[in-house]
């Protein structure tokens, strides 16, 4: 009798492991085939001074700076990065490694946050009006499967913000409107799926960005509340792939530039694969 019910235990458990399996299994070729449908072939043209000879003196020493004259014109960007990432202000800061796709139609996010019996494995992606955050404990069991309107907006605020990381995305040929507050101070206004977003960097005199911040759609707030909140980050470090020079070490978080600011999130972009 004893053996029977260890034995349907047991019949149990392989049938659980089997079906997480082929759910992770189910989940991973969704991601991949939305990380497919984001490399896209890059335009034919390549990068010149005369493309933003119309902007701002700040604004093209930012372009000058983060785009070689003479860059093919990427249409995405693959990053390998490293770092840590925290889920709030109390919580413990947790390894991070992470693979990411960028385009101006969107982006896939696939992470392993944490160490062995605690690592979380999953994906936050949005692509053309459509988002997911889903994430398992070692990429088997549930831990978040969240995707809702509200998600899907302050996906559309990341991928804005992220847009740095692909700076031909930003061009003025691509519908995005540029200003200089100061000689230090430019914006660009821009809309993602009909939603308009203003983005604020800080660069310093040769152009280098240091810190981006725009209004983010998010709950962050004492009641978890959804509102538009302060969101940035600042970038300490750059490095140079295949003619474009974007951050390579950054920070970022929610209620940027206040005194609430919660910082979640820090990274070192070690490779970028520009096409």
């Amino acid at each position: 009798m004893i053996a029977k019910i260890f034995f349907g235990i047991g019949a149990l458990l392989a049938i659980t492991f089997i079906t997480l399996v082929i759910i992770g299994v189910r989940n991973d070729r969704e991601v991949n085939q939305i990380w497919r449908t984001l490399e896209t072939a890059p335009a034919e043209n390549c990068f010149s001074q005369d493309m933003v000879a119309g902007l701002p003196a700040p604004v093209q020493r930012y372009f000058l700076h983060a785009i070689a004259p003479g860059t093919p014109q990427a249409s995405s960007v693959s990053l390998d990065m490293s770092g840590s990432f925290r889920l709030g202000q109390d919580k413990p800061w947790l390894p991070m490694r992470a693979k990411q796709i960028i385009s101006a139609k969107g982006f896939v996010w696939k992470a392993a946050i944490g160490r062995s019996l605690c690592q979380m494995v999953g994906a936050d992606y949005y692509a053309n009006g459509f988002g997911r955050m889903r994430f398992s404990l070692w990429g088997l069991l549930p831990l978040v499967n969240a995707r809702s309107p509200a998600l899907v907006r302050s996906g559309i605020g990341r991928l804005a913000g992220e847009l740095v990381l692909l700076p031909s995305a930003l061009l003025p040929q691509h519908g995005v409107s540029w200003k200089a507050i100061d000689e230090r101070t430019i914006q660009a206004s821009l809309k993602i799926n009909d939603e308009p977003i203003i983005l604020t960097l800080t660069i310093d005199p040769d152009g280098k960005l240091q810190k981006l911040s725009l209004p983010r759609w998010g709950d962050k707030t004492e009641d978890s509340s959804y509102t538009y909140i302060p969101f940035g980050g600042e970038y300490q470090e750059e490095n140079t792939f295949g003619g474009f020079t974007i951050p390579s070490q950054m920070s970022a978080g929610w209620w940027f530039g206040t005194d609430r600011y919660l910082e979640f999130f820090r990274a070192t972009i070690e490779q970028a694969g520009f096409r």
